[in-house]
């Protein structure tokens, strides 16, 4: 479980007297949910939350449930200003990242009453992603994963028989599909793209991890770093990254992968799988476990209904809560979004034969080196890396220049 480590956002903005969740009748408690787009076709989304609220409220009647559709864009800034000026919502979805400056800055509820019942039918991984100082502050809703999508005949026709499922595999196949012209990995150096789905996962493979146990230091520029940064350069230098692999992005529709000029991206989306079988056929793409370093880990991070201190109506908030957690509204999630059932518990209605490979990578599942400032240090190592990929900086250079700034940013406090 995690520890947390670095001071929470200030409470810079006035508290104000009003809180959210108040009555909207005198026996009716109101109830507000901040939703984000996680089914992607819009009149999907509209659809399924009317739903849900009108069924909610239909067993429910002493409850209005509002659900308020969110955009992702600015979502951090607003979170944190209806936190700390005490109105907004009752319920808000938070990922592992979020979480910890919010529990210790005090402006969240703790859940571990609300799924107690059913503790033992969540995925492991679910729940301690959403837990800090030993306490559960994220009811999971739903389940995202990452795992490798590759060209089935790129490996045939530069005879790798056996597709690689190691990153020692990775590297001995690179120069016999190098010989045919192909990259044997989509790697996305553009620093736009999430670490988490480019660097970190070969990173966490070879044991390593961002920050020290103790998150007041970085670690990522250990021996496990460089060797994962090497192995990328490595890569490069037999033919095993596109030319371009220093400012590409991860997108599969009119990119190397679906060009067949690359055959594998190692941290895809069960999406991103479907989109490369509409460009080289269904039957040509393969989906493998997360590539195995000293152990195998797929980054993928829970959906957690987040509870705001402030909230005035608590009771009927949990109550929702534990609606939308139940088997039958995660099966509906994820049939509409995509995403998986964080309960094993769960079986989702119609799901394609490429969601069913995916979820064999669900046990390996891994939210990231939550901390406060995460994102920021992110933000730091991405064009160290890109550096690297240049030609510009060797691999401890690189990631020693990365942690040296990172240090600087964890010590200041901001």
């Amino acid at each position: 479980m995690r520890k947390t480590t670095a001071a929470g956002v200030a409470l810079a903005l006035s508290v104000a007297a009003a809180g959210c969740g108040s009555s909207s009748g005198s026996d009716k408690s109101t109830v507000t949910l901040w939703m984000y787009p996680v089914i992607s076709d819009q009149a999907k989304n509209q659809a399924f939350w009317a739903k849900v609220e009108k069924d909610f409220e239909a067993k429910n009647p002493t409850v209005d449930v509002k659900i308020d559709q969110q955009p992702w864009e600015g979502r951090q800034e607003k979170i944190t200003t209806a936190l700390v000026s005490r109105k907004g919502f009752d319920l808000v979805v938070l990922g592992p990242d979020q979480i910890p400056q919010y529990a210790q800055q005090g402006t969240i509820e703790a859940l571990d009453d609300l799924v107690a019942p059913d503790k033992a039918a969540y995925l492991p991984n679910s729940l301690t992603a959403l837990t800090v100082d030993g306490k559960l502050y994220g009811v999971p809703i739903y389940q995202t994963i990452t795992a490798p999508i590759y060209n089935k005949k790129l490996f045939a026709e530069a005879g790798v028989d056996k597709v690689p499922e190691t990153l020692a595999e990775l590297k001995e196949a690179a120069p016999k599909l190098a010989a045919k012209k192909v990259a044997i990995l989509d790697y996305p150096g553009k620093p736009e793209v999430s670490l988490n789905q480019s660097f970190y996962p070969f990173l966490w493979a070879n044991g390593g991890s961002v920050f020290a146990p103790d998150g007041k230091s970085v670690a990522f520029n250990g021996p496990e770093g460089v060797e994962s940064l090497q192995l990328l350069l490595d890569l490069k230098a037999a033919g095993g990254l596109p030319e371009n692999a220093a400012s590409k992005g991860n997108d599969i529709e009119g990119g190397a992968l679906a060009g067949g000029k690359t055959a594998m991206y190692h941290a895809a989306t069960a999406l991103q799988a479907v989109q490369l079988g509409t460009a080289i056929g269904a039957e040509n793409v393969g989906i493998g476990l997360p590539l195995e370093g000293t152990k195998r880990v797929a980054f993928g991070i829970p959906g957690g209904l987040v509870l705001a201190k402030h909230s005035e109506n608590k009771d009927a908030a949990k109550k929702f809560a534990a609606y939308l957690s139940s088997p039958e509204a995660a099966a509906a999630l994820a049939k509409e979004s995509g995403f998986f059932p964080a309960r094993t518990d769960v079986t989702v209605p119609d799901q394609s034969a490429e969601a069913q490979e995916f979820a064999k990578s669900l046990e390996y599942a891994f939210p990231g080196d939550t901390h406060p400032k995460a994102r920021q240090i992110m933000g730091l190592i991405a064009p160290h890396i890109q550096a690297a990929l240049l030609g510009k900086e060797d691999a401890k250079t690189a990631l020693d220049a990365a942690a040296d700034e990172a240090t600087t940013l964890l010590g200041s406090g901001g």
